[in-house]
């Protein structure tokens, strides 16, 4: 089904529904504007384009969307694919990769494969998502840390020497900033699980190393301005060469998109359905794959024409909009709204964050990522999901995605196919 949810819940629509996805999607835009911030700098793009894609992407998402409260916009798991296209292919690159990845999600939701999820591998995905999130904890010990380099290594096994040869450079104070935030986003996520921590940690830290004279980095010092307004949005540049020379990284930017929305989808059902279980009139959450699917590729699209970067639908997010009580896709689109009134009437309070501290949001966001209670359960499972794990996270840190992507799935499904007694081919004896 095809059909976007939010036409479904408009139906029977309530004011104390309109309550509650206002208050939903106010508080979850606090938890969206810094990490768009930090996301799009770890990506090695300009601030300003994190806050672009969650506000156009994340409306979209929400709009066309298959699911009551996915919230769309900037995710980690795009940091190290949108680094590296960035890195070789320029930006024009990567939006050209955005789209062309966006038009392939629009013809896998339009036939309707999102139902394909099932058959990848679960290892895989834990695999390449632990992967993932060391590459993003290595690629913030720089601004956690405060050390200088002229510029740091996209090859993971690179990093680790320059990190060390680079030690005499390390910053207290930096460091300092990075801990404090950390530990205030944990100990309000404990506290009050329901306020948006995140973007007061990140403001207060930024206040404190402000007040207190540290030396350290902010946004403005390091990129400038923040615009107040949204861009024109224009077509990318396209030319047959430069798309054949992206379309890989676009291959990999739609698979990543598709997975992870649904992926969160999911976990919003879920939920939601604890969440209603001891309601008197409860609402049914089940998302539609396929709508789903056309929203994320519309809203890639819609994020390219205005120079915005990949989106999908984010988890922890997702999660946030339904703790704080969200109800339809409404909540989504208040979210997309606040961030962009935000970036009209704040963007010069948001240029005085402090590096730092949005390093150790990221790095918690890394460890999150992870999700380190599960690891010893991976390790208890039958040999074969181990080694389907542990093989695609190596490829993930130390190869490239793309490969990893690609291997882990070939292999996942190459064993599925024995697990289930598939006979193997009976090759014929060669005449020569």
């Amino acid at each position: 089904m095809l059909q976007p949810k939010i036409w479904t819940t408009l139906r029977t629509y309530t004011l104390a529904q309109l309550k509650s996805d206002i208050f939903a999607g106010v508080t979850v835009a606090m938890v969206a504007l810094p990490l768009s911030l930090a996301i799009a700098i770890a990506s090695g793009a300009k601030p300003a384009d994190g806050l672009v894609t969650a506000i156009v992407a994340g409306f979209l998402i929400s709009f066309l969307g298959g699911s009551r409260v996915q919230i769309g916009g900037p995710t980690g798991a795009f940091i190290v694919v949108v680094y590296s296209v960035i890195s070789n292919h320029g930006y024009d690159g990567l939006v050209l990769a955005t789209f062309i990845a966006g038009i392939l999600l629009v013809v896998a939701g339009y036939f309707r494969f999102g139902s394909l999820i099932s058959y990848v591998p679960e290892p895989v995905i834990n695999g390449f998502t632990i992967g993932i999130a060391i590459l993003i904890a290595t690629s913030q010990l720089k601004d956690l840390l405060g050390l200088t380099f002229i510029k740091l290594p996209t090859d993971f096994l690179e990093t680790w020497p320059a990190i060390w040869h680079a030690r005499h450079t390390f910053s207290p104070d930096a460091f300092g900033t990075a801990l404090g935030t950390i530990a205030l986003i944990l100990v309000l996520r404990r506290a009050a699980p329901k306020f948006p921590g995140l973007i007061f940690a990140v403001g207060l830290a930024s206040l404190v190393a402000l007040v207190a004279d540290f030396r350290v980095d902010t946004i403005a010092d390091r990129f400038g301005s923040l615009p107040s307004h949204l861009p024109t949005p224009t077509l990318p540049t396209v030319s047959f060469a430069k798309a054949v020379e992206v379309l890989p990284s676009a291959i990999t930017i739609a698979f990543l998109a598709g997975i992870e929305s649904l992926l969160s989808a999911m976990v919003a059902d879920r939920m939601i359905s604890a969440r209603e279980a001891t309601s008197i009139s409860p609402v049914k959450p089940q998302h539609r794959p396929n709508a789903e699917i056309l929203a994320q590729g519309i809203a890639n699209i819609g994020s390219s024409l205005f120079g915005g970067l990949p989106a999908t639908g984010a988890i922890a997010r997702t999660a946030t909009n339904i703790r704080a009580g969200a109800q339809t896709p409404v909540a989504g689109i208040v979210h997309a709204v606040t961030v962009m009134v935000t970036m009209i009437f704040a963007s010069r309070w948001a240029g005085q964050l402090a590096m730092p501290a949005l390093a150790g949001l990221l790095i918690l966001t890394a460890w999150n990522m992870s999700e380190p209670k599960k690891w010893l359960g991976y390790m208890r499972e039958r040999a074969s999901d181990r080694v389907l794990l542990l093989v695609t996270l190596a490829l993930t840190v130390i190869a490239d995605l793309t490969i990893a992507i690609g291997v882990g799935v070939a292999l996942g499904l190459a064993l599925r196919m024995r697990e289930r007694g598939v006979s193997k081919p009976r090759w014929p004896t060669p005449d020569h």
